[in-house]
């Protein structure tokens, strides 16, 4: 049988220690193919390599019903050569929204091996979700749903966790230590919304945010941590959600709301395909469409049905090996067809993860994104610099979004 496994090249690994602190391989004695250390190295030194292997095969019990499987592989790839698909979008071990019960331990599909004689339940329901979730701290900055107004570079305006996992597979990852996480202790939605609610009675902030890797990935994780959050804070304090978009249908999104969710930032990043491809790493091009479009979808469907209740942000990116300014200008047009008092944050993509190569963009060329955008119609644009945030009014810099 022949099948991918992950091999790792000497020449390319710099020992940073990123395999050995953060994501860690939950199979070190043999490959079992899930790859997702390829997509977690930050040098590229994991590489995918076909080997052909005879084929073994165990047995497995899947809701009681015996079934013959490949040795060798995930719980996942087990499951789905015996015609079982479970849901699983980051495929690194972050998200645990592809988890199952094997033999009596809730396990993440994506990840585990398979082994003979195991016992596997699909049932989940009664289990509590999981999140790998990093923080709370707290913000003076926010995200790019956070109203312009409310920072003032002084005072912690938001009090902010972040969760592991990702669809996308961006090169230059500004977040990639949580992304790729796949070893810290995982948080039910509920103990998460009470350390985030502690800490907001610590910093007495005006928001608490969950940005990521993406939350949007565990939807049951997400509605639960709303619902609590907002039964734990007093309603003056929003509740902020900051997401890629590409998972935001109108239900996902009138879910969230319903749970508590007044305060929306989303980020479509781009206009056009090839760029949103170039820059989320995405190789699927109707994949990449699918995402796009969601995530602008998502932004017209706030504006259409959900401004009475939700504060929405809106995110691009810029980097001028990533998106030109033609497009960014672009983007602008159609948000100032879809509502010119939406709120803009530009963030200026930097070198770090798999694109130390680029250049941070500078002061002067972030001004400029800013007066493309409002040249368009947008009346209230931030864009993120080197030394601080520039947006409407009076804001003065303060440290970059996260």
């Amino acid at each position: 049988m022949k099948r991918l496994v992950a091999r790792v090249d000497r020449n390319k690994c710099a020992d940073c220690g990123f395999c050995r602190t953060v994501f860690r391989c939950p199979s070190p004695g043999r490959c079992v193919g899930c790859l997702a250390c390829v997509d977690a190295c930050p040098y590229m030194a994991r590489v995918p390599v076909e080997v052909d292997e005879d084929v073994r095969f165990v047995t497995i019990y899947v809701d009681g019903v015996r079934y013959s499987v490949p040795d060798g592989v995930t719980i996942l790839e087990a499951l789905r050569s015996i015609g079982i698909e479970v849901y699983a979008p980051c495929r690194t071990g972050g998200c645990w929204s592809c988890a199952v019960i094997a033999d009596g331990e809730v396990v993440r599909s994506c990840i585990t091996p398979v082994r003979d004689g195991m016992r596997i339940s699909l049932d989940v329901e009664g289990v509590e979700p999981l999140r790998i979730v990093h923080g709370p701290e707290p913000h003076m900055v926010g995200g790019k749903g956070t109203p312009w107004y409310e920072v003032d570079g002084i005072n912690y305006v938001e009090v902010a966790i972040w969760v592991a996992g990702c669809q996308l597979r961006c090169p230059q990852c500004q977040n990639y230590h949580v992304t790729y996480d796949n070893t810290s202790e995982p948080m039910t939605p509920y103990d998460a919304a009470e350390a985030v609610a502690r800490y907001q009675r610590v910093y007495d902030t005006r928001g608490a945010a969950i940005s990521g890797g993406e939350p949007t990935l565990n939807r049951r994780w997400l509605i639960e941590y709303f619902r609590e959050l907002s039964r734990l804070l007093p309603p003056r304090v929003r509740r902020h959600l900051d997401s890629n978009g590409a998972l935001l249908t109108p239900d996902y999104i009138d879910d969230l709301v319903e749970a508590g969710c007044n305060n929306i930032g989303v980020e479509p990043k781009a206009v056009e395909v090839d760029t949103y491809m170039r820059i989320t790493g995405l190789r699927d091009r109707e994949l990449a469409r699918r995402y796009l479009d969601t995530a602008w979808r998502a932004v017209k469907y706030i504006v259409d049905n959900h401004l009475d209740r939700v504060y929405l942000g809106v995110g691009l990116v810029y980097n001028r090996a990533l998106v030109s300014l033609d497009e960014i200008a672009k983007a602008g047009e159609r948000l100032s067809r879809i509502d010119p008092n939406v709120q803009v944050t530009v963030l200026d993509y930097f070198p770090t993860f798999r694109r130390r190569d680029i250049e941070r963009p500078s002061v002067e060329e972030m001004l400029k994104v800013k007066r493309v955008l409002e040249d368009a119609g947008l009346k209230y644009v931030i864009v993120q610099t080197s030394i601080g945030h520039f947006g409407p009014g009076d804001r003065r810099p303060g440290r970059r979004l996260f």
